[in-house]
Order: C-alpha cells, then sequence, then structure tokens
C-alpha cells in the first residue's frame, strides 16, 4: 500500500514539474514571453493550495480508494490537455485546472498511511510516500527531456499524462482499507489496530449520531495544535521551495556554477535529501518503540530537523561554494527528516470517533495543514525574488530562510500540544477542549 502511495507522490510531481522542463520550448512555438511564462507556472499553487482543504474532506468522507482514483484521472487528464494548449490562456486554465486534482495526493496518501500502519511504523511509511515527491521532481528532467527531444513537448505531457491513468488503474485493481481487503488476516488487523492504526471507515448510517456527538471540520480550526502545525509546515515548506525555484539561480550568480557543475553537482542537496526522510521516519519510529510517547518522538524530529535546517543562513556568508553547498545540502536534508513527522501528524492528533461515528478527521487535518505550507509556494520564490531584486544579493533571502526555520521549530515546540488524538467533544455553541 505505502509503494503505491509513494508511485501516485512520485508522478504527482512529475506531472506538476513537467512544464518547468518544457518551458522554453512552449515560449517559442507559441510566443509566450518570460513574465506570462512566470505566471502560467506559479498559476499550480493557487488551486492547489486552496483545494487542500476539501480534498481533505472529501478523503474523509468517501474514503482514500475512490477520491484518489478520481483526483488521479482528474490531473492526468489536464496533464494530457496541457499538449494542446495553443496560447497563455488555455495554458494558464489548463494548470490551474491540474492543481485541482493534484491537492488529492498527500491528502490521500496521509489516509492510507493512519489506516495501514499503527503509531510505531507510521513515520518511517511516511517517509517512503512523502521521498516520492523528491524522486518525482528529480525524474521528471530526464523523462520529460528525453520525451520532448524524441517528439516534442505535446508528446510529453501526453505521456507523462498517462502514467497517472495507468496508476489509476493498479489504485482502483489493489487498494482496500484494512478491513475490506481479502488478504488481510485477522492477526494482522489486530496488529494493525493494537498499534493505534485509524481503521475506521466512514459509515453513512451514522450520520445523525455524527452530527450530534462529534466536532464539525470548521471546529477543527479551534486547536492550537492545528495552528501550531499549520504555521510550522508553512515555514518548513518556505525553506524547500528555495531549493525548488530559486537553488539552481543561486549556484549560477552567487557561486559561479557553470552549466556543467550545476548538473553535476546541483542535484546533491535533493539526493542527500531522500535518505534524511527515510532516516527521520526511522528515528521516530525508534523512539516510539523504545517507549518513547509520541510527544517526543515527534517533536524530537520536528523540532531538531527545523533547527538544523536553519543553516541554509550560513550558506550566504562562507566564502567557498563547497562550504556552501555542504550547508544546503544539510539543511534540505534536515527539512525531510522533519517532514516524515509532519506527515505522521494527522493520524497522530485526529480526534478519536465520538460515540456513535466511525469518522476519523485524519485526511482533513492533512489539507489543512498542506494548504498552509502551499501558501509558501506562493510567497517564498515572491519573497526571495523581491529581496534579491531589492538587494541584488542572495544573502537576505537565506537569512530570511533560517529565520523562518528557526520560527517553524518554536512553533512544533510551544504552539503544538501533546502529540495525542485531540478530544472530540463538542459543546453546542461553545467551544472544543483543549482549543485556542
Amino acid at each position: 500500500m505505502v509503494v503505491l502511495a509513494f508511485f501516485g507522490i512520485a508522478i504527482n510531481y512529475i506531472d506538476r514539474a513537467n512544464l518547468g522542463v518544457a518551458a522554453t520550448h512552449i515560449q517559442k512555438e507559441l510566443g509566450i514571453g518570460d513574465f506570462a511564462m512566470g505566471l502560467a507556472l506559479g498559476a499550480f499553487f493557487y488551486t492547489y493550495a486552496f483545494f487542500q482543504l476539501p480534498m481533505g474532506y472529501w478523503v474523509d468522507r468517501f474514503g482514500a480508494r475512490l477520491v484518489y482514483t478520481v483526483a488521479v484521472v482528474w490531473w492526468s487528464v489536464f496533464t494530457a490537455a496541457t499538449g494542446l494548449a495553443r496560447n497563455f490562456a488555455s495554458l494558464f486554465g489548463f494548470r490551474l485546472l491540474l492543481g485541482v486534482g493534484e491537492a488529492g495526493g498527500y491528502p490521500s496518501c496521509a489516509k492510507v498511511v493512519s489506516q495501514w500502519f499503527p503509531k510505531q511504523e507510521r513515520a518511517f511509511a511516511t517517509s517512503i510516500f512523502d521521498s516520492g515527491a523528491r524522486v518525482g521532481t528529480a525524474l521528471s528532467l530526464p523523462i520529460v527531456a528525453g520525451l520532448i527531444g524524441a517528439f516534442g513537448w505535446r508528446v510529453s505531457f501526453a505521456v507523462t499524462g498517462a502514467l497517472g491513468i495507468v496508476w489509476a488503474i493498479f489504485w482502483v485493481l489493489l487498494y482496500r482499507s484494512p478491513r475490506r481487503h481479502p488478504r488481510v488476516s485477522e492477526e494482522e488487523l489486530r496488529y494493525i489496530e493494537a498499534g493505534g492504526a485509524r481503521t475506521a471507515d466512514y459509515d453513512r448510517s451514522r450520520e445523525p449520531q455524527r452530527r450530534a456527538n462529534e466536532i464539525r471540520w470548521r471546529d477543527l480550526f479551534r486547536y492550537r495544535t492545528i495552528w501550531g502545525m499549520m504555521i510550522g509546515f508553512f515555514c518548513l515548506n518556505f525553506v524547500i521551495y528555495f531549493f525548488i525555484t530559486w537553488f539552481p539561480s543561486y549556484l549560477v550568480e552567487a557561486r559561479g556554477f557553470d552549466l556543467l557543475q550545476l548538473g553535476i553537482f546541483g542535484t546533491i542537496p535533493a539526493i542527500v535529501a531522500i535518505p534524511g526522510g527515510w532516516v527521520g521516519g526511522l528515528f521516530s519510529d525508534f523512539l516510539v518503540r523504545r517507549g518513547a510517547s509520541l510527544t517526543v518522538a515527534r517533536k524530537v524530529c520536528l523540532v531538531g530537523g527545523m533547527l538544523f535546517s536553519s543553516v541554509i543562513a550560513l550558506a550566504a556568508l562562507v566564502p567557498t561554494a563547497a562550504g556552501a553547498l555542504a550547508l544546503l545540502s544539510v539543511s534540505y536534508a534536515s527539512l525531510t527528516f522533519a517532514a516524515a513527522s509532519v506527515w505522521s501528524l494527522p493520524a497522530d492528533v485526529a480526534p478519536q470517533a465520538a460515540e456513535g461515528s466511525s469518522v476519523s478527521w485524519v485526511a482533513s487535518i492533512g489539507g489543512i495543514q498542506n494548504f498552509a505550507s502551499n501558501l509558501a509556494g506562493i510567497a517564498s520564490p515572491a519573497v526571495l525574488g523581491a529581496v534579491l531584486a531589492t538587494t541584488g544579493s542572495f544573502v537576505g533571502g537565506l537569512l530570511t530562510a533560517g529565520a523562518l526555520a528557526i520560527v517553524g521549530a518554536l512553533s512544533y515546540l510551544f504552539i503544538v500540544g501533546r502529540v495525542e488524538p485531540l478530544p472530540a467533544e463538542r459543546v453546542r455553541g461553545g467551544r472544543p477542549s483543549r482549543v485556542v
């Protein structure tokens, strides 16, 4: 199940990164300028960020099997449709629609892990599917470039779109929740549930009782822990998006890399970041198995990872390119080290289902925190670009990223409370307990 989730996220990132690889070819053929192309590249994030909120709710409401299938087919169709673009307007519109479907990826995967893995295995399973983001980003360059060279940019979008359709077929055939999977034995199901997995499916027949006994979706925003998760993930992604957007320009403009050096050494931080995430998941689960509370196991990785990622600020100050690259690699790996616990938190803190209901809010909480994190996808390149345009240097931008990494660590340490299921009691006309 986690391998299916890994490939789903990898295809998700191939399909979002393919436009960047094909951008110069599209600009030449369609006559699109740099400013307009920048708008097209950023269009994805607007719908992707805001559709995290309904996607998370729909996954909790209708299940990951159905919603993830629809989401992948949707984004695959509009990935392929990008190859039909004839002007800026159609290109911009296809990217907006792509973001709608891709918003279902991470909330669905968080739901899958919450149902299939006990808490002592949850962080490593999370790190596996999350590493699909780095693998997909890395694979997008050779796959899309090769397709463009052989068949042209329009065909490249058709082929990458077809990847998602093939994946969706396997997903529908193979995926079931543990209680519904024919190959899950009673012994395995007991092991999963005894470890704290959220195996229950939404039961529509209990809707009247749910409304009476359980918090509503909007009540999730009353919890202090949810806001701490949103702030922390925003800060984490603010730093990560430097590596996705401005990092190549930094190496060329600030450190004097040529194209060959960029191609060889520029991949080092991303390569280091992949096992960094796996180590973060393994270490958090190791602490749980050794008897540490979830609060300790998750916060050690979250706070430690965010604090170490702040060395991105020092990269702006060291004199050598090698020293800067080493610090940036540590920063990126530290972010992915923390990310395994970031995506474990929704299952860790989702309110327990109230009596008479089987609903959980795992995917909804995942969507909420990912909404906040992808606001950083909009803000980070804009802020760093503004600082660069104003000062003519990357120093201010890297110092800003380092400062926000520390803010993120403090948010996970002090604003996020105990890592345990949030109380689900709802008081009519009032607020749930332990809220802001």
